[in-house]
C-alpha cells in the first residue's frame, strides 16, 4: 500500500451514525413509559365541596376634614375636640376598622393635622390616609 493513494476503503464517511442516537432515545422512551404511570397514580377520595368566595365586610371610610381655622368635620359634620375623640375611639372599636381619610386645608396649621393623627393612633386606628387634589396646571 502506498502512502497518499486513495482507495475505496480509505475514504471518510460523510454520513452521521444514527444508531447511538436511536439507542439513547429508545432507552429514554422506556424510562418514561415506566415512570409516567407511577407519577399519575392517585387514590380516588370523595372530598367535600366548599365555596371559594370569600365574604369580606368592608367598613365604611371615615372622612375627617380639617378646616383652615383648625375645626374638624367628621363626614362633613362639624365636631368638637371632645366629640372627635369619642368618635375616633368608637371607630377604633369596630371590626373591621374603617380607614380614616384626612383632608386638610392648605392653610391649616400642621399642628391640628398632626394632633388628629396622633389621637387616631393613640386610640387604636391603624389605617390612616391623606386625601389630596392634583395640581392643575
Amino acid at each position: 500500500m502506498a502512502i497518499g493513494t486513495q482507495d475505496d476503503s480509505d475514504q471518510m464517511l460523510s454520513e452521521i451514525n444514527m444508531i447511538p442516537f436511536i439507542d439513547v432515545m429508545l432507552v429514554l422512551l422506556i424510562i418514561f413509559i415506566i415512570t409516567v404511570p407511577v407519577i399519575n397514580h392517585a387514590v380516588n377520595i370523595d372530598l367535600p365541596q366548599a365555596s371559594n368566595q370569600k365574604l369580606v365586610e368592608k367598613a365604611e371610610n371615615v372622612r375627617l376634614s380639617v378646616n383652615a381655622d383648625g375645626s374638624y368635620l367628621w363626614n362633613d359634620t362639624p365636631v368638637s375636640d371632645a366629640d372627635f375623640e369619642k368618635r375616633l375611639s368608637a371607630s377604633a372599636a369596630l371590626q373591621p376598622q374603617p380607614e380614616l381619610h384626612i383632608r386638610g386645608d392648605k392653610d391649616v396649621r400642621y399642628e391640628r393635622v398632626a394632633l388628629a393623627m396622633a389621637t387616631a393612633q393613640r386610640l387604636g386606628l391603624s389605617r390612616i390616609g391623606f386625601v389630596t387634589e392634583p395640581k392643575v396646571p
